[in-house]
């Protein structure tokens, strides 16, 4: 039975992080949009995480900011102390955002079924989605909207990229068919090698590709994106550290063909209908991949995780997940190149 059978007054969105589950948590979100236009949506989110949604129509956004620790949510229980929502969508299994939970008022508290409510979710929340019926996290998310009574669950994006976002875009890519590499992820085992990445650039360079290598300006990422430039002969562009996060969304919508790791700049491609390469070992693309583009994904991670556990797939948990520090250098240069050769004839 749905939640509410017409457009309730007031929602409350609780995802803190990270930009890839946001990602897939707007499509669930703009789905209620769409059914309830009246509907006022207020979500609770990271600070990073908040430079993305601010860019989403109809949404209140409240920044929480994990690294003040208990202050943050002490000042989240102040903003919210005058508010009373109708639903509140727990959709992160965290401690923490448990533990923000509690400061929202909300005469409903969705959350996860039992399967996927971890670190006690179930604890917080007074009402539960229906089991997923497929693995990933994106339906998982949908199942939210369809608890609460949503009937359309067409997955789709619309996103209001600034003009001037949009024109920095522009001129970075000049008309130039371009390949963008997001060679990091936040850990550094879900990243692949200097050497691929490499091989990649250098081929696409020969297809006629500029290429740009974009992320964001820590150590790692500067130091991957300086070897790989290096070993295009400074025909590659490095960008790592000059665009915010909606300056390299319009940057990824602008190109051709984008390839990551397990990632965020991955889903933000699936939002803007980029073509992507995915490259997973260690966790389930079928869970974690570009949703709309799961064929494009370049994995080993079926063949380690029945080497490491002994059982198909099929037979393992929701998360079960590959061990192997060196996992993904078990992706071959020649793989992803034939993914590439593959998408860029389309």
């Amino acid at each position: 039975m749905p939640l509410f059978t017409s457009a309730p007054k007031s929602i409350c969105i609780l995802r803190l992080s990270a930009i890839g589950d946001v990602c897939h948590a707007v499509a669930c979100v703009q789905a209620i949009q769409r059914q309830w236009p009246s509907t006022k949506i207020t979500w609770v989110t990271g600070k990073l995480e908040a430079q993305l949604i601010q860019y989403i129509a109809g949404i209140e956004v409240i920044s929480f900011d994990k690294k003040q620790g208990w202050k943050a949510y002490i000042q989240l229980r102040e903003q919210l102390k005058d508010r009373n929502f109708d639903a509140l969508l727990h959709m992160q299994a965290a401690l923490r955002a448990s533990i923000a939970s509690l400061m929202i008022r909300a005469k409903i508290k969705l959350g996860f079924d039992k399967a996927r409510a971890k670190d006690g979710q179930w604890l917080f929340t007074n009402q539960k989605v229906d089991p997923a019926t497929s693995s990933h996290v994106l339906d998982g998310f949908m199942a939210f909207a369809k608890k609460l009574g949503i009937t359309d669950l067409t997955v789709k994006w619309d996103l209001n990229i600034p003009t001037l976002s949009q024109q920095k875009a522009e001129q970075l890519v000049a008309g130039s068919p371009t390949f963008i590499i997001c060679p990091a992820a936040s850990k550094a085992y879900k990243n692949w090698t200097v050497e691929g990445y490499s091989a990649l650039a250098n081929h696409a360079i020969k297809q006629g590709y500029q290429v740009l290598i974009c992320g964001a300006p820590t150590e790692l990422e500067k130091a991957l994106a300086k070897q790989i430039v290096n070993n295009t002969q400074q025909q590659a562009k490095n960008l790592i550290g000059q665009t915010t996060l909606i300056e390299l969304v319009a940057l990824i919508q602008q190109a051709d063909i984008l390839l990551a790791p397990d990632t965020g700049p991955t889903h933000m491609a699936t939002m803007v209908n980029t073509q992507v390469i995915g490259l997973y070992a260690h966790h389930n693309p079928k869970r974690t991949g570009p949703y709309t583009q799961l064929d494009h994904v370049v994995s080993v991670y079926e063949q380690l995780i029945t080497e490491q556990t002994g059982k198909a797939v099929d037979e393992l948990p929701w998360r079960a997940r590959v061990k192997n520090i060196n996992a993904m250098q078990q992706i071959s240069v020649e793989s992803v190149i034939a993914m590439f050769d593959r998408i860029s004839k389309k």
